[in-house]
């Protein structure tokens, strides 16, 4: 227990070493000149920035705009992922029809269609919110399909015996044995929806952390544009330990060191 305790504390003094020494080493190297903080600025400088951009609840009420739309994004998105994966899993002819589109769809680019998502939804909140919920459900579909067909066919064929209905090969068969690989989906997911956001409030918005960027680039303000990039870090540090929260209250009977937190 004790070498354990001992490898455990270890772990986590290099995880807090490890950037604290990179910050050093970037701050030594700006101050002797060998960076061009031009281009690269300090981390005292954007320090400098970032405390009273967040002081004065400009960056949090742009963070908050970009939060709000991945939320919504999200969910959108993983949902019906979910549903039509746990189908897909399920059903071989649904699984047949459709796998096909799946595949000729998914490896469009996202960020490729969103002229078209603009054309269709125009310049509001639904564009960027439809360009989140594509980049999710795909990512969560594929997992939570991959997650069905894992499933050992014992169980589907015990559940079939005994005459389950399909609601219950949804509730209690399909979806308890896919969690593990609908939650490895939804932190794929996530991780995609914080680079979807960037890209789509580069264009057409008025508020949120892709926009303070853009406007940060276009006043060549390099400390401002850290800034949000900080922020943007620190919101996928909270959604991923959120969600590894979330996984482990969900799923219980997971060994805790197979979660990525």
């Amino acid at each position: 227990m004790g070498k354990r305790w001992r490898e455990a504390f270890a772990a986590r003094t290099v995880s807090v070493l490890s950037p604290a020494l990179l910050l050093a080493g970037w701050e030594l190297l700006a101050r002797a000149g060998l960076v061009d903080v031009r281009v690269f600025s300090s981390p005292s400088r954007i320090l400098g920035t970032l405390i009273p951009a967040l002081l004065s609840g400009e960056l949090l009420y742009h963070t908050w705009v970009s939060v709000c739309r991945i939320v919504l994004g999200f969910a959108a998105g993983a949902l019906p992922g979910v549903v039509l994966g746990l189908s897909m899993g399920l059903f071989p002819f649904v699984r047949a029809a459709l796998q096909p589109m799946v595949a000729v769809t998914f490896p469009i680019p996202k960020l490729a269609i969103m002229p078209l998502i603009l054309l269709v939804f125009g310049l509001g909140e639904t564009s960027k919110v439809f360009t989140i919920a594509v980049g999710v459900f795909y990512l969560v579909l594929i997992n939570t399909m991959a997650g069905v067909l894992n499933i050992d066919r014992i169980y589907l064929d015990v559940a079939r015996s005994f005459g389950a209905s399909r609601r219950d090969f949804y509730l209690t068969v399909a979806l308890p044995g896919a969690l593990p690989m609908i939650f490895a989906g939804f932190k794929l997911g996530m991780g995609t929806a914080l680079l979807l956001i960037v890209a789509a409030e580069l264009s057409a918005a008025r508020a949120g952390v892709g926009y303070w960027i853009w406007r940060a680039y276009d006043m060549f303000d390099i400390e401002r544009m850290f800034s949000a990039l900080l922020m943007m870090s620190a919101l996928g540090f909270v959604f991923s330990y959120a969600l590894d929260v979330l996984e482990r209250w969900v799923i219980p009977w997971k060994p805790p060191s197979s979660s990525a937190g």
